[in-house]
């Protein structure tokens, strides 16, 4: 095991990959330069390491850096592309929803299209509206695509490995603000299987389902409810698309409640699929009403005091959590 940042994690998983495999490439913008120095930042070292043709920066247009990942993938090659900042992926949707999440399924199953697209996301940067908001949940409505959302640096480079050697699209989201916490990984290749939640704390009163930097807020909660003698069940999803259903259902079975939390926006937002699962398979197991707890519907404010307004807390979980247990 080795101590690392997430961003080194994830720097770690891309290295290996392209030392094992001469067919991944990496490509995005700014890539190989200047805002990528910090050795915190994913592709650090990756251009001088393997060269210009395997670590391309691009021009500034996400639709031609998915286009491209889409080429790629069709004539052979494994990309993995780099869009900054989730609301860009927007410009890029197109190519990802109407041709990379769809070709496997038009050759019958008979071709593979492997492509992995990293991308940003999260607030608390003072980054502004265009820069922050959450679209998970939209990615994951798009049939073909499977979305992977790490919260440990071990996870991001498990996950990150296990998408690259994927046959079908995979949409990697990587929360900004864990670039730098520090955690155990893994050496070698270590992956972690799509589709797998982790119980990332054991409880018996209340099961808290999270994912991404969500994850952290969820462990802060869970810290404060225990000294009044509420015990959660932390469940980091990991994996959107495919979700793992019977790790959420059989915690809910146990514990009884279900509290839903995530930085995107609440209406529409992925908890709300979590959310109807429990309803439509769990209903004669739940004790108390379903909550959610999300982000307001309004645009990420710039102001960084209203930006930690937006941002679920600790304490909105606690009293979620308070008001069905109590």
């Amino acid at each position: 095991m080795a101590q690392l940042s997430f961003g080194q994690a994830v720097n770690n998983a891309l290295d290996l990959a392209m030392s094992m495999d001469e067919s991944i490439f990496l490509a995005g913008e700014g890539i190989g330069v200047s805002i990528h120095y910090d050795p915190n930042m994913p592709s650090h070292g990756l251009l001088e390491k393997y060269g210009p043709k395997r670590v391309k920066d691009t021009p500034v247009s996400e639709a031609a850096i998915a286009g491209l990942a889409v080429g790629a993938s069709c004539m052979g090659l494994r990309p993995v592309v780099e869009i900054m900042f989730l609301p860009f992926i927007t410009l890029a949707t197109d190519m990802l929803v109407n041709h990379a999440g769809k070709l496997r399924y038009l050759s019958g199953g008979k071709s593979t299209f492997p492509l992995t697209v990293r991308v940003k996301a999260g607030v608390n940067f003072a980054a502004g509206c265009q820069h922050s908001h959450n679209l998970e949940a939209w990615l994951a409505h798009s049939p073909g695509l499977k979305v992977v959302f790490p919260s440990t640096p071990e996870d991001a480079k498990g996950l990150l490995l296990s998408a690259i050697f994927d046959p079908n699209p995979v949409i990697v989201i990587e929360e900004m603000g864990l670039y730098w916490g520090k955690g155990e990984v893994p050496e070698g290749d270590y992956r972690v299987p799509i589709g797998k939640a982790r119980i990332a704390m054991p409880g018996k009163d209340c099961t808290l389902v999270c994912y991404g930097g969500a994850t952290v807020t969820a462990l802060e909660a869970a810290a404060i409810l225990s000294k009044e003698n509420i015990f959660l069940e932390i469940i980091d999803l990991r994996s959107l698309v495919p979700l793992d259903r019977d790790c959420l259902l059989n915690s809910v079975k146990k514990t009884g409640r279900l509290v839903v939390l995530h930085d995107a926006t609440k209406f529409g937002g992925f908890g709300a699929e979590i959310a109807a699962i429990v309803a439509e398979d769990a209903f004669k197991f739940l004790k108390a009403p379903i909550k959610r707890v999300a982000a307001p519907d309004i645009p990420v404010p710039f102001s960084p005091t209203q930006e930690k307004f937006y941002k679920p807390s600790a304490r909105m979980v606690v009293d979620a959590v308070k008001s069905i247990t109590g």
